[in-house]
């Protein structure tokens, strides 16, 4: 492939609801730009884009892939993108470096909640869009009707300059709306005929959609129209041209990916209405050293900088680092800063993408979009570019996860590997998240859904060897007292040489602070000399770690220390250690124990029609409503809500919305328990430690 300026670079992305046809369209339009052989499909699990193992089982795309090809002397980067929202982040990295983006509808389906989510996204990137009207040749396909609802949910702005000649089995051709001229593909390409007499009609009124669009993109043009003149269709193509380049129409075309019907005018309409990477936004960043703003422009004249997108981690490869040149240029064994971390990285060979293969390349210039392997301190976010002319550019802003599972090792042993395993897919992977919660002692992965984490621990068996299971977390309870207790803790053992004596008086009383403990002293006389003082403080710290009600540890209490006795020879730390424990689970037993939860803040945003069923579903789930707000047309419900009622919710919400519904939640605060719900947690814990003894 000859190397292109900015100018002659498109980077475009590919969006839509989930099946309506994103990946094969990218096949077509590489086999209909020479850059394949043969088109391959997705039930046959050989696409050029799918090439992950679990892609091709489930038949859905996971990750962003991308492929460069060439057409009408221009570059055309192509970045697929999965349709399933629990893979937005992938979503996210695409948007943050394309300049134009084809939304495509399944003629037959129409527009679906993932064509409103994906549009959403595109508009607060601003970016100029197209639609493609995918399936024609599908049976119950209605080209008209899904033109009709794109304009009411999208508004006036999608204009359609095509039209199908026939559908379903007889879709055969494609009409001009602009020049109003047809064409019927006959196997190799398509052939000029006249417009069929039965589209006359549909021709002319799209045509006037088109124009009046044209029109108002231009004062000229605009001034021309409302004086009665007929506009010419260089006039009107100009028109076009300027108001999709900003983002002011968008243009609608059809044709069916999998028959390659309509694809080379699809590439054709991509090059004329979609901005190259130069027409695209200048970068925005801060300068680390002096924390100024700083612009850079697509230009290869200007200071070298790159936004690092997405990273691949490879057992094998190692870790593979997809950026796009935001300014300047980038050659091979160059040196480069990496202005996030501080520190420089030599740039080995680079590669542009074609789906999984690799192709060498010696020189990218400003808009491009290459890889380079095994970096040894970038990670997707950061900032590469020139050290003299260092740049910080805006990062993807990933959504945090919504979703949580416990794992475990299905192989004993395999600990170790399971957590560098799933280390690298954090890399590979911004929405995904590991910790281990220590009250549990459970290790946590998070993400954007269930099939978001099943999918990663299929990565983690296929990629690293390591199977794990997946089950719903433990709730980290904690236990606290609500009365006081005085009581006492002796510990005495008497064998052959020296004994052991330890002996307390402790009193046990609850404080406000949720998660606090305080140990205070009164000994007087020195009943309980000085030195074992500590002793009884660390045995009930250590003996504090798990509860008399379900042995969860016990927070929000106070030990006070205030009398006790001693033996000059058989006392000792450890016996005043189990002494204070002994009062310790004596004292808490007798202090009127209680179970707490964690409460989360929820705030769950749903279009207003789903406002019933939300409130209602809420309440079932013991959540505590704490205000509502309308914001851009939505309804924003803030809740308070149990953890042990949330950790399906992700998947709830969506199945209640039809997808249209999300949330955000963080922890607030730990409340008691409800006495059923706390009695079925102390039987589960007592059934469950009868089991192990």
């Amino acid at each position: 492939m000859k190397n292109y300026s900015s100018d002659r670079i498109k980077n475009i992305g590919l969006f839509s609801h989930s099946g309506a046809g994103k990946t094969s369209l990218a096949e077509a339009m590489l086999f209909t730009a020479g850059a394949i052989d043969r088109m391959g499909k997705i039930d046959d699990g050989n696409t050029a884009l799918d090439y992950d193992p679990e892609e091709i089982k489930r038949k859905i795309s996971i990750s962003l892939a991308l492929a460069p090809f060439e057409w009408k002397d221009f570059k055309i980067n192509i970045l697929d993108t999965p349709g399933f929202f629990d893979f937005v982040g992938e979503v996210k990295s695409v948007l943050r470096v394309v300049d134009g983006a084809v939304l495509v509808v399944c003629a037959v389906s129409g527009v679906e909640v993932g064509t409103e989510q994906m549009f959403k996204l595109i508009d607060e990137r601003g970016l100029p869009r197209m639609f493609f009207v995918n399936k024609i040749d599908r049976e119950n396909a209605n080209f008209s009707k899904v033109v009709e609802k794109i304009q009411e949910v999208f508004g006036q702005k999608a204009v359609p300059i095509q039209l199908p000649i026939g559908q379903e089995a007889s879709f055969r051709g494609l009409v001009d709306v602009v020049r109003k001229k047809a064409y019927e593909f006959d196997g190799k390409g398509a052939k000029e005929i006249p417009v069929p007499e039965e589209l006359e009609d549909d021709v002319e009124n799209y045509r006037l959609m088109v124009i009046e669009a044209a029109a108002e993109s231009d004062d000229d043009l605009l001034a021309k129209y409302l004086d009665g003149e007929e506009l010419t269709d260089e006039e009107i193509e100009r028109g076009l041209r300027v108001g999709a380049k900003a983002g002011n129409i968008y243009p609608i075309l059809c044709g069916s990916s999998l028959t390659n019907k309509g694809i080379n005018f699809l590439l054709n309409a991509i090059c004329d209405y979609l901005p190259s990477a130069a027409e695209g936004m200048p970068e925005h960043g801060k300068n680390p050293k002096s924390g100024e703003e700083e612009k850079r422009r697509c230009d290869s004249t200007e200071p070298f900088s790159a936004i690092v997108f997405k990273t691949m981690a490879d057992p094998f490869v190692g870790r593979l680092s997809l950026f796009k040149v935001c300014s300047g240029t980038i050659k091979p064994d160059t040196v480069v800063y990496n202005a996030k971390r501080g520190v420089t990285e030599k740039i080995g060979h680079l590669y542009f993408m074609k789906g999984k293969k690799q192709e060498s390349v010696q020189i990218a210039a400003a808009g491009d979009i290459v890889a380079v392997a095994k970096l040894q301190n970038t990670y997707t976010n950061d900032t590469l570019c020139d050290k003299d002319h260092p740049i910080l550019l805006k990062e993807i802003d990933f959504p945090k996860p919504v979703i949580s599972f416990a794992v475990e090792p299905k192989s004993k042993g395999d600990e170790e590997r399971i957590s560098s395993g799933l280390a690298r897919l954090t890399e590979e992977d911004l929405t995904f998240k590991v910790e281990k919660n220590n009250e549990t002692g459970q290790l946590l992965i998070s993400g954007m859904g269930e099939i978001h984490l099943e999918v990663l621990a299929a990565k983690l068996a296929t990629k690293f060897g390591s199977e794990v299971v997946l089950s719903v977390p433990k709730v980290p309870y904690r236990e606290t007292i609500r009365g006081t207790a005085k009581v006492e803790g002796k510990y005495k053992k008497q064998t052959g040489g020296r004994g052991q004596y330890g002996h307390v008086w402790i009193e046990f009383l609850p404080i406000n602070s949720e998660d606090g403990f305080e140990f205070e002293e009164r000994i007087f006389g020195g009943v309980v000399p000085k030195q074992y003082i500590p002793a009884v403080e660390k045995g009930i710290r250590e003996a504090m770690k798990e509860g008399v009600l379900a042995g969860y540890p016990v927070v929000g209490f106070k030990a006070v220390l205030y009398d006790g006795s001693f033996h000059p020879v058989d006392s000792s730390e450890l016996a005043f250690k189990i002494a204070a424990s002994m009062a310790f689970k004596k004292g808490i037993t007798q202090a009127k124990p209680v179970l707490l939860e964690p409460i989360y803040e929820i705030e769950v945003v749903v279009p207003e029609n789903y406002m019933g069923d939300i409130m209602g579903d809420l309440n079932k789930r013991r959540g505590r409503i704490m205000g509502m707000e309308m914001k851009d047309g939505m309804q924003h419900i803030k809740a308070q809500v149990p953890l042990a009622e949330i950790f399906r919710y992700a998947t709830d919400l969506r199945s209640m919305t039809q997808g249209r519904g999300w949330f955000s939640a963080a922890f607030s605060h730990y409340e008691e328990v409800p006495g059923p719900i706390a009695e079925k947690v102390i039987a589960e814990s007592d059934k469950k430690h009868a089991e192990e003894e």
